[in-house]
């Protein structure tokens, strides 16, 4: 069975790509076929995608932070929408977005150039084996050069990204990526995003470098993009985060930076506090009738 479509061409190519304001084209797709010792039912709904065996157990656990049931009913989801996922890292909402998607829809990643990085080479290998050991998946890997157009042959339904624009600002390429994301869907198509939310009374540093983004900064590039904001929800929401940490977000869990030193204090805090934003691609305006001569 197939279980994954990587559009990348070869790692110096994609080095080339990291460098250039406009993506190459992608070559033919190349399938890629693994045996499972067992083939697994799909999963049809949010619900069953969120309790499947396609995740793994320890991702489960931060489910009570990272709401993921109560986040993709907000944005929208269905499953048979054509959906990118921007940024997946290791793959926590690729579990559940692939296999939902599997059947009706479609899933696809868009990763980071692993040729930037030893820690990015690891860790899209350790991504794409994934679809591997999982071969009733389907998925398509895309390269994302930031700030450059999204590499996909037709607009899709919906974007989402989870904790990813802090990054973004550090490359002064935050309104062109947002830009490329409004390119990339239909009319109609939501945009979702969900990142650590800053302190409205604090000004925002421009790079990002706490990790913590004011809300009205994400809702300012998304607009200036030509999206709507069309809901903000509160589902992620931790009023217990005080986000002043010396070490930024990552003194919190999932990374306590700070290791063992008030550790309790910072588990008892949880995850960050988190916006949760639904952006719309507006439909065109329709064009008037002429006036009617008299």
């Amino acid at each position: 069975m197939k279980s994954f479509r990587s559009l990348y061409l070869a790692l110096p190519l994609l080095s080339t790509l990291a460098c250039s304001s406009e993506p190459k084209a992608p070559a033919e797709a190349v399938e890629t076929t693994a045996a499972a010792p067992a083939v697994r039912e799909l999963p049809s709904t949010i619900p069953e995608a969120i309790d499947s065996s396609f995740r793994n157990p320890e991702n489960k656990q931060r489910d009570a932070f990272r709401h993921p049931a109560e986040t993709l009913q907000f944005f929208g989801l269905q499953p048979n929408m054509k959906v990118i996922e921007i940024l997946p890292g290791q793959g926590w909402y690729t579990e559940i977005l692939s296999p939902l998607l599997s059947k009706n829809g479609e899933y696809i990643a868009a990763v980071t150039d692993p040729g930037s990085s030893e820690y990015m080479q690891k860790a899209v290998a350790t991504y794409k084996d994934w679809f591997v050991k999982n071969p009733e998946v389907k998925g398509t890997i895309i390269p994302f050069v930031w700030g450059a157009p999204l590499p996909v042959a037709e607009p899709v339904d919906m974007i989402v990204t989870f904790r990813n624009v802090h990054n973004w600002m550090g490359q002064n390429k935050t309104q062109e990526i947002f830009n490329s994301f409004f390119k990339a869907l239909k009319p109609g198509g939501v945009l979702g995003v969900v990142e650590h939310r800053g302190n409205p009374k604090v000004k925002q540093d421009p790079k990002g470098k706490s990790g913590y983004v004011n809300e009205s900064e994400v809702i300012k590039w998304a607009t200036k993009a030509g999206f709507k904001l069309a809901e903000k929800s509160e589902i992620n929401a931790n009023p217990k985060d005080t986000k002043d940490y010396k070490d930024g977000v990552w003194t919190l869990p999932p990374s306590l930076k700070k290791g063992d030193v008030d550790r309790d204090k910072y588990v008892a805090i949880g995850e960050s506090d988190r916006m949760t934003l639904r952006f719309v691609k507006p439909e065109p305006a329709a064009k008037k009738a002429p006036k009617a001569k008299k």
